[in-house]
């Protein structure tokens, strides 16, 4: 009876000892808006290397579309917290170390744009989406009409892209390029794998290298993630002579990267993304760094921006 009683009560202590553990943990993890209002700091990550979201400029102070956003951020964070002043700490990162800083707390957000997956919200939390990714195309304005047609809307008349004719005798005997190493050069190689196409995928090492492609007849089109498309062709050159389509052919929506477990932090981030997508100069922000979005991205940013 006694040894029953002993055991009861270390089962009981060992249960209060991990909800006290927990506890603990998600006090800690909870921490950032209060440490940022202590300190009247913010420290936000970014990757010198990673136009047009983030990079380091000619002046070496961070630039780019997701800093931007950071950037409204702040203010918002300032303004909710009633700090007189924020002083914003830009902390360097690569691609390896981004995690790593999150988890240790080197950085309260990262000013990047990481596609949203469940294997990567296995390790981090994510903002609302900031940009509606996923494989695009980019070609020549002076590319026949009918490839224009098939790859922007399926269809030249009313058959489907990829299979059937006149769309498969539009896309057999060309050669196509995609960025190596990246979900559309996968995408890419399938399509004409499985429906059996007489034409050619080229990878190539760079987006500089594919537009290079596209201009020189090289290559019909180049695939590869939509955003950086848009900021390579808009600083191309020949940047008057390309088009990138607004045909989505894989979706991979990109967000910040945050600490998981601070719900109030997250909240605090997407309350300003929100009203920065609600706000009358947001397309002037957009437009700086992708070119005038079409209303198909307006309205992706409208619905995307959450009501109070």
């Amino acid at each position: 009876m006694q040894q029953k009683k002993r055991f009861k009560t270390l089962l009981t202590a060992s249960i209060l000892a991990g909800a006290a553990a927990s506890m603990a943990l998600s006090s800690a993890e909870a921490q950032t808006l209060d440490r940022i209002k202590t300190s009247s700091s913010l420290k936000l990550g970014y990757e010198p290397d990673a136009r047009p979201f983030s990079f380091k400029t000619e002046q070496a102070t961070p630039g780019g579309y997701a800093v931007a956003l950071c950037g409204k951020i702040a203010d918002s964070l300032k303004t909710a917290l009633n700090l007189p002043q924020l002083n914003v700490e830009w902390v360097p990162l690569t691609d390896k170390g981004r995690e790593p800083a999150i988890k240790d707390g080197t950085v309260d957000l990262v000013c990047g744009a990481e596609p949203i997956t469940l294997t990567r919200r296995a390790e981090v939390s994510f903002s609302l989406p900031i940009f509606p990714s996923g494989t695009g195309v980019v070609l020549s304005k002076s590319a026949p009409l009918a490839l224009t047609e098939v790859l922007a809307y399926g269809q030249p008349t009313s058959r489907p892209i990829w299979r059937g004719s006149p769309a498969r005798t539009i896309l057999e005997h060309k050669t196509f390029s995609s960025i190596a190493g990246t979900t559309s050069e996968r995408w890419l190689a399938d399509r004409i794998k499985t429906f059996q196409l007489a034409a050619t995928s080229v990878p190539v090492e760079s987006y500089a290298i594919g537009i290079e492609r596209v201009v020189d007849g090289s290559s019909a089109a180049l695939f590869g993630d939509m955003p950086l498309l848009m900021d390579a062709a808009a600083r191309s050159d020949n940047a008057g002579n390309l088009v990138v389509l607004r045909r989505h052919f894989t979706y991979e929506p990109l967000g910040l990267e945050l600490a998981r477990g601070d719900e109030d932090f997250r909240l605090a981030v997407d309350r300003a993304l929100s009203q920065t997508y609600a706000s009358a100069d947001f397309v002037d922000l957009f437009t700086t760094w992708f070119g005038v979005p079409d209303e198909a991205i307006v309205t992706f940013f409208r619905q995307t921006a959450l009501p109070e």
